[in-house]
């Protein structure tokens, strides 16, 4: 599912063309998206002449240069545009932290609801279907969580990097972790970590913020290779 999120963060460029276009809040128009483009990634999974990968490169681009093209056609956008694909934590407003935190805690209640079938689906989606859980719905909240933290996190990092941050936080606490709550909580620290690192590296050498801690996570990820992994 990593490129999944990776195919949804492309999409958001959609999103804010459309929350522009009609004057809505472009993180409201940005989750609409998301979550239509999830649907459709969702019944496309279905069929059997493409594979999903070739899917997920088809959408992720088309749905980039769909947004590039939209954008264009709205006025004022395109002096925005370098900060939507790779974001500008300096531009953040009060307004738009406060919707980080209702974000977030959107987000804490879907994962808290669907944490057991999450797991359940994840280590053997034959075996959580035929003991009950429903994961077609369990697959639609993990979608829209996805859609909830590209929204969050896109005006930080942007669209092109927001992945980076769905993966490489995971990728290096999964060598130490105990157990998936163990490593849940050890990537959300790691992320943490790297967004302090990046910042501060920008504020030091005048770096552009987003890749700053994108690439701090990926420091953070090397480092973690030199530590044994825990058994």
């Amino acid at each position: 599912m990593a490129y999944f999120g990776d195919a949804l963060s492309h999409s958001a460029l959609l999103g804010i063309a459309l929350g522009l276009a009609i004057g809505a809040a472009p993180h409201f128009t940005i989750v609409i998206v998301c979550a239509a483009i999830a649907l459709a990634l969702s019944f496309l999974e279905g069929q059997r002449s493409l594979a999903i990968d070739t899917l997920l490169g088809i959408m992720a681009h088309g749905a980039l240069a769909g947004g590039l093209v939209a954008l264009s056609f709205v006025q004022g956008a395109r002096l925005d545009l370098m900060a939507y694909l790779f974001g500008d934590i300096l531009a953040v407003t009060w307004g738009e932290v406060t919707w980080i935190y209702a974000g977030v805690a959107a987000g804490l209640v879907i994962l808290t609801l669907v944490w057991r079938q999450l797991l359940a689906v994840t280590v053997h989606e034959d075996l959580a279907r035929a003991e009950g859980i429903r994961v077609g719905l369990v697959r639609a909240a993990f979608m829209l969580l996805i859609a909830i933290v590209i929204a969050v996190a896109m005006r930080v990092v942007g669209a092109l990097l927001v992945t980076a941050l769905l993966i490489i936080p995971a990728a290096a606490a999964r060598r130490r972790a105990g157990s998936p709550e163990g490593m849940a909580v050890r990537a959300a620290l790691t992320g943490l970590f790297a967004a302090i690192a990046g910042i501060g590296a920008s504020y030091l050498w005048d770096s552009p913020a987003g890749p700053s801690v994108v690439v701090a996570a990926v420091l953070i990820f090397v480092l973690s290779l030199a530590l044994p992994r825990r058994i």
